[in-house]
């Protein structure tokens, strides 16, 4: 399995919730490609946010590695899943994705059975406790799909 998880500039939102999903797919024993992409093209090459950064690396998710990069056409081909994290970002997903991808793209946390919030807020404006809810939702979102999903 292959999975993409979106955001708007790739250096917040996804790549930690990519970085959780890398770890935490490990230790449950699943060999599940996983990658991240923003849906605009502001970062590209771009570590992640340093607040995100560290944060993540402190609880044990590798995120200094990550490179920003923009959703490409063939994101839609690679991968099984496209999961977004707001709505925003949905609508400009779909409307890049081919009409036989539209079925793979959805958002992050409905999908893996996290009906609230439905959306990942974005910390990039706020303070560290907005950076500590992204994580924490994160990895509820990705033990969620561990244990429901994948199984």
């Amino acid at each position: 399995m292959r999975l993409l998880f979106v955001c708007m500039g790739n250096i917040c939102r996804s790549p930690t919730v990519a970085a959780v999903a890398r770890v935490e797919f490990v230790r449950a024993g699943l060999d599940i490609e996983v990658d991240s992409a923003g849906t605009e093209g502001y970062h590209i090459g771009d570590a992640a946010d340093p607040r995100s950064i560290a944060l993540a690396e402190a609880h044990g998710y590798p995120m200094r590695a990550h490179r920003a990069r923009q959703l490409c056409a063939a994101d839609f081909s690679r991968f099984d899943h496209l999961l977004v994290m707001d709505h925003v970002n949905l609508r400009a997903a779909l409307a890049r994705a081919p009409a036989d991808a539209g079925d793979r793209v959805a958002l992050f946390l409905p999908f893996v059975g996290i009906s609230e919030p439905a959306e990942l807020p974005d910390p990039y404006y706020g303070g560290a406790s907005d950076f500590r809810r992204a994580l924490d939702l994160a990895r509820d979102g990705i033990m969620a799909l561990i244990r429901g999903r994948l199984r």
